[in-house]
């Protein structure tokens, strides 16, 4: 646990992309197997512990300290991980235990027993390795190293491209043998075979203004930005699945649509809920969403259809390499083919011209259609985001001045500041009532500025959360707003940010209920 614990703390306090690559890189190239194997599942958050959960933790400091000065302690720190290895009794280090054999025991003890076992172990550890060790058990590492950053850092590491490693990564399991024994050359790479696997999406670039002057349009291809979630749809004959853009496996939320998937393909689109042919807001998406089994009764009540836009496999034949037009013409003719229920094809746009779209975009939130996706007809399909290949023209966002309301610590960096944010608009008779939350959009200089304001103008605290007077406003932009049961206002702001900070307005002067019921989907 040792060094699994020394990297955790230098990934937290390393800045920079390219340096926490290095350091993994490091890690992955001189770290043992399986050490280095279980360090990377806990990164991709591919381990669980069943019997020890943030419940069980709680529970067993309670056993050791004061419940209220541990409370309190909490409420001060922030983060559970933390607030557990500072305030943990110190019985003098002993040699900690591995990485592995830290999993290997927990992956075979007794529930019952995992409490002892684990108190044990933190009285062994120093700091940082009790800090370590309870991120692994809870799962949130947040020390600002995601997958990606692992797998490119392996990529760089063992001179390979990071597509051939997100090509078999869903047929990898932990402590990924497989995966460094093709690595370090000592065997073939893991090839996937028939087993339904996610391939990495190719993703468009935001289209600015300096690239719209540059761009030759007739060298593209329109088509609809569906307001729902990109899915992958993976069928072969060995099984099928349902994954998101981020890899996650979505295919028990929605068996209807795993049910319609009896064919041999890869098929890429849009997740939706369609009524009579007509797309439902997003807000009746996400009713279906992060849900592991779903009733008949909100099937029905909710029902969902994926829209395509592209194929990657026509059976076991890869069609990734053609061009986006030859890739269209395949998929139409597939689709004619097979007929598959709960889908339909993304219909492409035609226009002579680029102020043919710009007014189609202008419609396009009359319509709850995010924007316009524009394809290079000779594009191959390249996972990643390839600049000039694929945009997105999304319609202009939405802002509202709203006043902050409650503020807590962030994560990770940020976990001694205040630093996520709750807000809200006037009501009527002039009570705020919250429409959403914001993490981001400040500078650094800005978020010690607001810290100290928030610590300076609290007036009440709820656990790690703190109230503030009236007095900050806050321009929030968003792509949507849309009815809300889990919000007082009624309202829930989709993707909020803060633009900037209003120091030229004052509290009572941000906006209002009805200013925000007004830009109703």
């Amino acid at each position: 646990m040792k060094d699994f614990a020394t990297l955790l703390e230098r990934l937290l306090y390393t800045t920079g992309r390219h340096a926490k690559m290095t350091l993994l890189a490091d890690f992955f190239a001189h770290r043992p197997d399986p050490e280095r194997g279980f360090a990377l599942a806990a990164i991709a958050g591919a381990l669980d512990f069943p019997g020890a959960k943030p419940a069980m933790l709680r529970a067993l400091v309670a056993t050791r300290v004061d419940p209220t000065l541990f409370a309190l302690s909490y409420d001060f720190v922030g983060d559970l991980a933390e607030t557990i290895a500072l305030i943990w009794p110190t019985q003098g280090e002993v040699a900690p235990p591995a990485l592995d054999h830290v999993v290997a025991q927990l992956r075979s003890l007794p529930r019952s027993d995992v409490p002892a076992v684990i108190g044990a172990w933190l009285d062994q550890s120093d700091l940082s390795t009790r800090i370590a060790l309870i991120k692994l058990l809870t799962g949130g590492l947040r020390v600002g190293a995601s997958l990606r950053l692992a797998k490119l850092a392996l990529a760089q590491q063992f001179s390979v491209e990071i597509d051939a490693i997100e090509e078999i990564w869903h047929g990898l399991t932990p402590p990924y043998q497989a995966l460094f024994d093709w690595l370090e050359r000592r065997a073939p790479r893991p090839e996937p075979g028939t087993t339904p696997m996610f391939r990495p999406p190719m993703l468009a670039h935001p289209l600015e203004a300096a690239d719209q002057a540059s761009l030759n349009w007739a060298d593209y291809r329109a088509e609809w930005k569906w307001d729902g979630i990109r899915v992958q749809l993976a069928a072969t004959p060995s099984g099928r699945r349902l994954y998101s853009r981020g890899a996650d496996d979505i295919s028990a939320s929605f068996p209807e649509i795993i049910g319609a998937m009896t064919f041999h393909a890869v098929l890429d689109g849009e997740l939706l809920v369609i009524r009579d042919g007509v797309v439902a807001p997003f807000a009746d998406l996400q009713q279906r969403l992060n849900r592991k089994t779903v009733s008949a009764r909100q099937r029905a009540a909710y029902p969902v259809a994926v829209r395509l836009y592209d194929i990657l496999f026509d059976g076991a034949e890869d069609l990734r390499a053609l061009p986006f037009d030859a890739r269209r013409a395949r998929l139409e003719a597939w689709f004619a083919a097979t007929n598959p229920a709960m889908m339909d094809l993304s219909p492409q746009i035609p226009f002579c011209a680029a102020a043919d779209l710009a007014a189609l975009r202008d419609q396009a939130r009359r319509d709850a259609i995010e924007g316009l996706m524009l394809k290079a007809g000779a594009s191959p399909y390249v996972g990643g985001r390839p600049k000039g290949l694929w945009w997105k023209w999304k319609r202009d966002p939405l802002s509202l001045d709203c006043v902050l309301m409650y503020a807590q610590r962030g994560h990770g960096k940020r976990s001694s500041f205040y630093s996520d944010y709750t807000f809200g608009v006037w009501t009527e008779d002039r009570r705020l009532v919250p429409v959403g939350k914001a993490y981001s959009g400040y500078t650094d200089a800005e978020l010690v500025r607001l810290d100290h304001w928030i610590r300076t103008h609290t007036v009440a605290s709820y656990g790690p959360v703190r109230e503030v007077e009236p007095g900050i406003v806050l321009e929030i932009g968003f792509d949507a707003a849309q009815r809300s049961t889990r919000h007082k206002s009624g309202i829930a702001l989709r993707f909020p940010r803060i633009l900037r900070l209003r120091p030229d307005k004052s509290a009572a002067d941000a906006d209002t209920l009805a200013t925000a019921q007004a830009l109703l989907g």
